[in-house]
């Protein structure tokens, strides 16, 4: 996989060219930055970023296209919990926490592996939580067309873990609510009685 970065000539950096920017940052960071226990960093970490940003190489279409019929089901379909990591955008510092995704089917249902899927199509790219949020209830509305779909994202962000403010604690909430959970109380109210059983 390469990431796209913005260069001069506009063309995309081979693996060795992120390699060699990974020695480049060493080396500021480390007067020694060729000793031993650096020496492979760069291999390791451009293989760590293949798989923490494998999100650019996944698809929310074909995640999503892999749907049931819904044989009548007009309730709330709800997965709680789904663990998440994502990489910060702003300081390429790592956060973490859990997602909540529901939707109310009209003809289709999705397998529920799905809906952990799409939450780390978005979450393993160079992100903000708000975006995340709003990405997965896109896709949802989307490829699904719920009578109602919601996201609800609780997080934890290095950037004010370990800099900053540093506040540990701080837990980051945002919510994406369409359709019928947009629009009627009664049923928003029923699905955060759901999350919070």
């Amino acid at each position: 996989m390469k990431l796209i970065l913005e260069m001069g000539d506009s063309q995309m950096p081979t693996k060795h060219d992120a390699k060699e920017a990974v020695r480049t940052l060493l080396s500021y960071l480390e007067t020694d930055y060729q000793r031993e226990g650096l020496l492979d960093t760069p291999d390791r970490v451009i293989d760590s970023w293949d798989e923490i940003f494998s999100g650019y190489t996944m698809n929310p279409e074909a995640i999503l296209s892999s749907t049931f019929n819904g044989e009548g089901y007009d309730g709330i379909v709800l997965l709680k919990d789904i663990e998440f990591h994502s990489t910060c955008e702003h300081h390429l510092q790592p956060f973490n926490g859990k997602a909540h995704i529901a939707y109310i089917p009209i003809d289709k249902i999705v397998g529920i592996s799905k809906l952990s899927r799409i939450v780390e199509c978005h979450a393993r790219r160079l992100q903000n939580q708000e975006r995340i949020t709003k990405n997965i209830a896109d896709d949802l509305e989307k490829y699904l067309a719920p009578l109602g779909c919601a996201v609800i994202i609780e997080a934890a962000h290095g950037c004010m873990r370990c800099r900053g403010v540093k506040q540990a604690n701080a837990l980051m909430t945002t919510s994406a609510m369409r359709g019928v959970f947009f629009d009627k109380a009664e049923a928003r109210q029923e699905l955060f009685q759901l999350i919070n059983n």
